[in-house]
């Protein structure tokens, strides 16, 4: 357990204080109670004045560690705020994550880079300076970790061929894990395609032998998967086949194109004029954001203009998601290290030096034509250390968001679709002889549907899994508004769960502003008639009403006479009939 300010140790004098600090950080934000401390600190054996040494032993951290690290005393207990620090632990435990999918996703060189910089953070025995009951309840838990991850690693250097190198540290690591049957395993790979078909099987029957004095079991099915593999030579332990030409290929990362893509035929047609390459206007930067309100199909669109433009940019494609799976931004140093790595640039995940990720990022994609990808913006700051500086790439971005000023952006708003194209994609994803039979009861659900693609392609999705389902009543379900958006749910794909995170990243004035609207007795309005039946002032509504078209929640159009906004069927209901429209309720009275 340490500290460092400015490369600096921190001075932390004692196994108590260091104790208390581990144990903060290790909560990862959450209270630890003052019982915990104390048992943490002394066992079963506390002194008589535990909460005064307690108190004593917070001061001295809060000293040393200075008003960037709060610890804070919240009842029962106390808990740690680490700011901006960096804690070495979840930083393992991050580029650890990262190797692994990396790993699942089969890029094994970037699995084993981020793997090795994971490993590269551990420096000798975990907590080896804090009390044995801390130890004894955290150092198990740690070491797994570890170990999970080393054995990751070398499954990586195995399958790069590296066999060879391997081989003394997996020696090592059976004698200091002599159960871990995986690790065995990776030991026997290591020695038979290093010719020693011997060695591999007299590690098979020491570690037989160990787990059945030790443990009174026998091996299990990944070590007896491997015997069985060298005794017969199977390609399970097969030395790799060299594929330097496939490391060298360019990178083709774009994900897969929706086969039954409808609609859109304008933006696709801009797209496939603009966004190649052309001798005339090569010097031009090709940047294009689609936006639009949640479900629009913005991604969809991207990746089909991508595709379609696909042999215009020989140098390869990457694609990024620059949100995680729960909405929050990816921080730029961690994407830019990914696509670093699928442009062959061997960078070591711990760098977190943004400006020199940028320069060689730039560097190595300047004078290529590659197709870019950045799927889910956050915010302009977030984007900008991910546009190249040459003109030759092309870069395709989505955001729900109207970005901030960027050079060289030519934006498409995407709009609800047509009843004709809503019809037409639920038609393209049905079986036609449905469609036929019912084709009245197909328009009528592609109309609840209300423009929005995702609500078309769940709709489709509930479709195929009933087939001797009518569409009638399907229609008949949808037509009821308040059991709507509970259908327009599947396999993953929600409606309202995609409106609400929608809502959920919008300012309090904003939210407030989007959650009274469903009051107005109409879909399109304009600023004058929403400030009369709102009884609020024009201009402030006007403001409110602009910064919600931003977020893509609300579209405007530039009507003869007086401009007037819209409000999505959808967003309209799900904001009347949610949890939020209570929020307000309660927020006015």
């Amino acid at each position: 357990m340490e500290a460092r300010r400015d490369g600096e140790p921190v001075v932390l004098s004692g196994t108590k204080v260091k104790t208390v600090l581990a144990a903060l950080l290790l909560a990862r934000g959450r209270v630890v109670s003052d019982a915990q401390l104390s048992q943490l600190l002394w066992g079963w054996n506390p002194p008589a004045t535990v909460s005064a040494q307690i108190y004593t032993y917070i001061s001295r951290l809060r000293m040393r560690l200075g008003e960037n690290v709060r610890i804070e005393r919240r009842l029962p207990g106390y808990a740690l705020d680490t700011g901006n620090a960096l804690v070495d632990f979840r930083e393992f435990e991050r580029l650890s994550r990262l190797g692994t999918e990396a790993q699942e996703a089969g890029d094994v060189e970037r699995a084993g880079a981020l793997l090795r910089d994971a490993l590269d953070l551990w420096r000798g025995t975990a907590l080896s300076n804090v009390t044995e009951f801390l130890a004894d309840a955290e150092l198990p838990r740690l070491e797994e970790a570890r170990a999970v991850t080393l054995e990751n690693r070398i499954e990586a250097d195995l399958e790069l061929g590296r066999h060879r190198q391997v081989v003394p540290e997996l020696t090592a690591l059976v004698a200091e894990f002599p159960v871990r049957e995986r690790m065995r395993a990776h030991l026997m790979k290591a020695l038979y395609q290093c010719g020693r078909q011997a060695d591999a099987l007299t590690a098979y029957h020491e570690g037989r032998r160990v787990l059945a004095d030790e443990l009174g079991v026998d091996p299990g099915a990944e070590l007896t998967s491997v015997y069985q593999a060298v005794l017969t030579g199977d390609p399970l332990v097969a030395p790799p086949a060299r594929r330097a030409a496939a490391r060298t290929a360019p990178p083709a990362l774009l994900p897969a194109d929706i086969p039954d893509f409808t609609g859109r035929s304008a933006e696709l047609a801009e797209l496939r004029r603009l966004l190649p390459p052309a001798e005339d206007r090569s010097w031009h930067t090709r940047r294009f954001l689609v936006t639009g309100m949640p479900g629009i199909g913005k991604t969809a669109l991207a990746v089909r203009a991508a595709n379609e433009c696909i042999d215009a940019f020989p140098d390869g494609q990457l694609y990024v998601s620059l949100r995680h799976p729960d909405g929050l931004p990816v921080d730029p140093r961690d994407l830019l290290v990914g696509m670093l790595r699928s442009l062959g640039e061997p960078v070591g995940a711990g760098e977190s030096n943004l400006d020199e990720l940028v320069r060689l990022y730039r560097t190595r994609t300047a004078g290529r034509r590659l197709l870019i990808l950045l799927d889910n913006a956050v915010s302009e700051l977030q984007l900008s250390p991910l546009l190249p500086g040459a003109p030759e790439p092309g870069v395709l971005i989505t955001s729900q968001t109207l970005l901030g000023p960027i050079g060289g952006l030519h934006t498409l708003v995407l709009s609800p679709l047509g009843a004709k194209e809503s019809f037409q994609m639920l038609s393209a994803a049905v079986d036609p002889a449905r469609i036929a039979a019912e084709p009245q009861s197909a328009m009528d659900i592609a109309q609840y549907c209300a423009g929005l693609p995702l609500a078309v392609r769940i709709v489709a999705t509930r479709l195929a899994a009933r087939p001797s389902s009518s569409l009638r009543r399907f229609a008949d379900r949808l037509a009821d508004p308040h059991g709507r958006l509970r259908e327009l749910q599947a396999r993953g794909l929600s409606v309202p769960r995609s409106l609400e995170a929608a809502i959920d990243r919008l300012g309090r004035e904003q939210r407030r502003l989007l959650l009274l609207l469903p009051r107005l007795d109409r879909e399109v309005f304009s600023v004058r008639s929403a400030a009369r039946s709102l009884g609020l002032a024009a201009t402030p509504l006007e403001a409110g009403l602009e910064a919600l078209v931003d977020q893509g929640l609300l579209s405007f159009s530039d009507e003869p006479g007086e401009p007037v906004y819209r409000l999505n069927s959808l967003v309209r209901l799900f904001a009347g009939t949610s949890g939020y429209a209570r929020e307000v309720q309660r927020s006015a009275a």
